[in-house]
């Protein structure tokens, strides 16, 4: 912090042991982020990412395996203080089935939801590795310039002029989509 402007803060949070102010600047802007897509959901989103969360865990399963391990036993008559209402199981796998219906279809609402964050992830790294090479590219460009003026010679000249050329993104889309469409 500048102690010359007390009312400017540093745009970063003091890092924890072993980061960058940096790193800790992007993971606080990533976290913040998330956050912000979570509380944008909405309340049916939220819903299906807690009932797909609760149907991923283990006491999902250790309910399922009581609940129809009991009603199972009570079926093939070895409980005899109860009396068989499904003796054939039709309809333990009606409702198994019925209850797959939905978690299935909330698990598919849940990875949609997933499936655009990814996207929208994925298009941010695309345009940093983009602005990456960019800036590479540029400061090729430079570094060949400050050799040649100090002639230095490289063993890389004969591929700095290929490493100084911007690549075209649209040119790389096109060939992967063709290597694609190959196979």
């Amino acid at each position: 912090m500048n102690d010359d402007h007390p009312e400017r803060k540093s745009p970063t949070t003091p890092p924890a042991e072993g980061l960058t102010p940096a790193l800790t600047r992007n993971i606080e802007a990533i976290m913040q982020r998330r956050r912000q897509s979570q509380n944008a959901a909405s309340a049916q989103e939220r819903s299906a990412a807690l009932i797909s969360k609760f149907a991923g865990s283990m006491m999902f399963v250790y309910i399922h395996i009581v609940f129809y391990g009991v009603w199972i036993i009570a079926n093939l008559g070895l409980l005899p203080q109860v009396p068989p209402w499904d003796p054939s199981l039709v309809i333990l796998a009606m409702e198994a089935s019925v209850e797959a219906i939905f978690l299935s279809t909330f698990v598919l609402i849940n990875q949609n939801r997933m499936a655009a964050q990814d996207n929208i992830r994925a298009d941010l790294d695309l345009q940093i590795s983009l602005l990456n090479e960019h800036e590479t590219t540029r400061l090729i460009a430079m570094v060949e310039a400050i050799a040649k003026k100090l002639e230095v010679p490289t063993e890389a000249d004969h591929e700095v002029e290929e490493l100084k050329k911007d690549v075209a993104p649209e040119a790389v889309l096109d060939r992967i989509q063709a290597e694609g469409e190959d196979k």
